[in-house]
């Protein structure tokens, strides 16, 4: 990379990251995200020659209280132009008020449908309210598209019609569970077990997936998304696995998950609405992350504060310039070149809706590739040497789905 280095006044960026408590790996990511970011922004001369300035602040448990504590030190104290993350799952929006009372731009990944509901509800003053993937409500959805895409295509052949869905007790997973079960029957599904809501965190799932092999379901779906209770409820249905195509929402792509679930994770099915090609762009961007970060790092999670500060840069520029609490103007001009600005990102193209101001899914809402962010789903395949093999949707896809190595045939 040529190296022109920005050196006027910085432009500081906030950014609210779970650092520690249950979401900590992919907050660690989310850092690593912005950092690498930054880093080339600022060696490509920044924008309009001032660099981008970081700064972070540990959201925990991700609680309103929190989140919204984060905001406020980063908008009084730190005079931040805009706040750039991925999720913060438990604000529920509370975090919006403080930025929209200082009219920055806000970007994130908390993937809620609120969101929607939210800047629908007074699109003057959340202006600055973006989100950079599609909603929750999505994963239900393309998960049943998806699933019936493997048995319509021959790929799988479905023992039974039967579904059985979990979830964890967070609004995103129950929001994500109940789409689920609103699209099943749609596409020749029955809702056998559930959706059956376990309180969580959690790492005992001894009893619930007692009730899930009573019904002898042919896919089971686990809408909690926290990496480690992922891997012992992966762990736990090795113990007496059935023949089912076991799902696991988010937190199964981490490297984290692996680690604990190891040749018991092989043939688990995992999905997100942002995540990594498999592309040119993206295999480059891998090993770019890898390089600065380490062999532990996980790429296809830092992409999303990644991309995220990319598009704000761009769009920065083309506005003008930023602008800092209060400077409502400029950050009207930021938010317009924000909606306005189609950008291919490593991880598909972010073209935010001109009401909801989210990012919208491709195959799920939209039907050309070209103009909407991919819904990716992974398969894990070679757990040792990874990486996760993209399976769909076409044409991303880059490897196959391969029966899961508990699924008995009949011979």
């Amino acid at each position: 990379m040529s190296s022109i280095h920005a050196k006027g006044p910085p432009i500081p960026i906030g950014s609210m990251v779970p650092l520690s408590g249950p979401s900590a790996a992919d907050g660690a990511e989310f850092r690593k995200g912005v950092v690498l970011a930054t880093e080339e922004v600022n060696a490509r001369g920044g924008v309009q020659g001032r660099p981008l300035h970081p700064i972070f602040v540990d959201t925990r448990h991700q609680s309103a209280e929190e989140v919204v504590a984060a905001a406020c030190k980063l908008i009084e104290v730190d005079k931040v132009h805009a706040i750039i993350n991925g999720y913060n799952i438990g604000a529920q929006n509370s975090e919006y008020e403080p930025i929209a009372n200082a009219g920055i731009i806000y970007i994130h990944h908390n993937t809620l449908l609120q969101h929607h509901d939210t800047v629908l509800s007074d699109p003057e003053r959340y202006f600055g309210c973006f989100m950079a993937d599609p909603a929750d409500y999505w994963y239900g959805q393309g998960f049943i598209k998806f699933i019936s895409w493997l048995r319509d295509t021959a790929q799988w052949k479905a023992p039974s019609n039967r579904i059985a869905i979990v979830s964890g007790s967070k609004p995103y997973s129950i929001v994500i569970a109940n789409a689920m079960a609103a699209a099943a029957a749609q596409f020749g599904w029955n809702v056998a077990f559930g959706p059956h809501v376990v309180a969580t965190p959690t790492t005992n799932w001894r009893a619930v997936l007692k009730m899930v092999r009573a019904v002898e379901p042919a896919v089971i779906a686990n809408t909690h998304f926290y990496s480690g209770d992922l891997a012992h409820f992966q762990l736990q249905f090795m113990e007496n696995p059935t023949n089912s195509i076991v799902y696991l929402q988010y937190g199964a792509m981490h490297q984290s998950f692996i680690d604990i679930a190891q040749a018991k994770a092989a043939g688990v099915i995992v999905s997100t609405v942002v995540g990594l090609l498999r592309d040119d762009m993206g295999q480059r961007f891998a090993r770019r992350y890898i390089q600065r970060f380490g062999e532990g790092s996980t790429p296809q999670v830092g992409c999303q504060s990644y991309i995220a500060v990319h598009h704000y840069a761009i769009a920065t520029a083309i506005a003008g310039g930023s602008g800092g609490p209060g400077e409502f103007e400029q950050n009207h001009a930021v938010a317009r070149a924000l909606r306005e600005t189609i950008y291919r990102s490593v991880a598909g193209t972010i073209r935010y809706h001109p009401k909801w101001q989210a990012a919208m899914p491709y195959p799920d809402y939209v039907l050309d590739p070209s103009l909407g962010l991919p819904h990716l789903f992974y398969q894990i395949q070679d757990w040792k040497n990874g990486p996760l093999a993209l399976i769909a949707p076409e044409p991303y896809n880059t490897e196959h789905f391969v029966l899961p190595p508990w699924i008995q045939t009949s011979s």
